[in-house]
């Protein structure tokens, strides 16, 4: 076989990681996330139909340090996916693409996401919810 000189095909490797890339990748891993997340939403709803012991259950694992990381890093998916989401639906209308304006939007999602995750916790454990 001849050795043609073509370029390699790009991938992960080649690319410079660039917070628009980032968003990508995430966006579609918290949509996952979310999907199996939801069955911890779920568990708590059926439980909760099912009798105060079985809803006492449900509160002591999700009151446990693995409950409460699990459940903050649900909440952060739902908020994560809810602003790029919203940044997707602008972008949708054809408004945002100017790289200072999609680079810019990529970090409204983060940190909106991350303080909304902060304000909803606070509000949870100041008012005595997540035990």
């Amino acid at each position: 076989m001849a050795d043609t000189q073509r370029p390699l095909s790009p991938h992960m490797g080649i690319y410079k990681w660039q917070v628009q890339m980032v968003t990508s990748i995430v966006h579609r891993a918290t949509g996952i996330a979310l999907s199996v997340g939801t069955l911890l939403v779920l568990w708590g709803v059926f439980s909760l139909a099912s009798g105060e012991d079985s809803y006492n259950q449900f509160k002591t694992c999700l009151g446990s340090p693995i409950g409460m990381i699990l459940m903050i890093g649900w909440s952060w998916a739902l908020f994560f996916h809810l602003c790029n989401g919203i940044r997707h639906l602008i972008q949708d209308g054809g408004m945002g693409y100017a790289i200072p304006q999609f680079v810019r939007s990529s970090w409204l999602s983060i940190i909106g996401s991350v303080v909304l995750t902060i304000i909803v916790w606070a509000y949870v454990l100041t008012a005595g919810g997540a035990a």
